[in-house]
């Protein structure tokens, strides 16, 4: 028997990428388009639009129900709108508005892209079977989506769980957002490959200084790419155990970019977290890598509709 379809974006910094997903998460027709980072406004909806064309013209459309929308924020689900840093052209955009016109009388939710991250850790991946969990995307930025008392918590706006926004060092770094010592201004990618150019890392013939580069180098043991990663890793921890301690959560899972380091990021990760977390409720805090990978933001888009289950508990 043929089943209902939501039909899922994720709207980032690089790609807008579409797909049509069914009942279990599987996706079926897909699209995808690089982001216009820097053309106005029309062109990056433009590109939307072009992701929906293609999908609209699958035999399979006529079984969509919804519209999910994961977007990189900060997004107002309130209003429709969006303002991803990443994405200078859209200011309080009117992406519901926008997609609305292609899509008609479909019901459209908006969530920020790490509420949909942890939409698709809590239904099919390493959250799954927990009541109360932190989902954080570490890459170019830092993002994070909640799941309380089994359900996700996407809070009003849409935004509920930006851990990259909490400040672990009162002192620090100026963060873009306008407050100071985030944890994404210690533990993005970006930051992580400035802080050990600074320190006097350099980077091999290839010439690459990205954050894949000083794990590489961290690997071998490099001591200023480790320190730049153990760096990363407290400002992580503090922010995570800030979080259990505020709304009791039991898994806090990590996905992104960073996290592709492996144990050169999860290693000082617990240790860290073992001197941050010491209130009672929080000392049995587990830290693990995502399982989603590349899908959990459409996944994720999905499953924050109404139209998907919620998940069932783990086996």
């Amino acid at each position: 028997m043929q089943t209902d379809l939501v039909a899922a974006l994720d709207i980032g910094g690089t790609k807008i990428a579409g797909a049509l997903v069914d009942s279990t998460g599987a996706l079926l027709t897909g699209a995808r388009r690089p982001t216009p980072q820097q053309a106005d406004g029309g062109r990056v909806m433009g590109a939307v639009h072009e992701v929906l064309a293609e999908l609209s013209a699958a035999p399979e459309w006529s079984r969509v129900r919804a519209v999910g929308i994961g977007s990189a924020g900060p997004v107002d689900a309130q209003a429709g709108t969006v303002s991803p840093v990443n994405i200078p052209g859209w200011r309080d955009h009117p992406l519901v508005d926008g997609v609305r016109e292609r899509t008609g009388a479909l019901p459209v939710t908006l969530v920020g892209d790490g509420v949909a991250m942890a939409a698709a850790e809590h239904w099919r991946g390493a959250a799954r079977g927990y009541t109360g969990a932190l989902c954080m995307v570490v890459s170019t930025g830092v993002g994070g989506g909640l799941v309380l008392d089994g359900r996700l918590h996407a809070g009003p706006t849409g935004n509920a769980g930006h851990i990259g926004h909490i400040s672990v060092d009162l002192d620090g770094d100026p963060c873009p957002c306008g407050a100071r010592g985030c944890v994404e201004r210690i533990a993005s990618g970006p930051n992580i490959a400035r802080r050990a150019l600074d320190a006097g890392w350099r980077p091999g013939p290839g010439g690459d200084t990205s954050a894949a580069a000083v794990a590489e180098a961290a690997r071998a043991g490099d001591p200023v790419a480790v320190a730049s990663f153990e760096r990363a890793a407290r400002a992580l921890a503090a922010g995570i155990a800030a979080t259990a301690a505020l709304v009791e959560v039991e898994i806090a899972v990590v996905g992104g970019g960073v996290a592709r380091a492996g144990e050169v990021l999860f290693a000082p990760l617990r240790r860290a977290l073992g001197e941050f977390a010491t209130l009672s409720y929080v000392r049995g805090l587990r830290v693990v890598p995502a399982q989603m990978g590349t899908d959990a933001g459409l996944v994720g888009a999905a499953a924050a509709c109404c139209g998907l289950p919620a998940a069932e508990p783990a086996s």
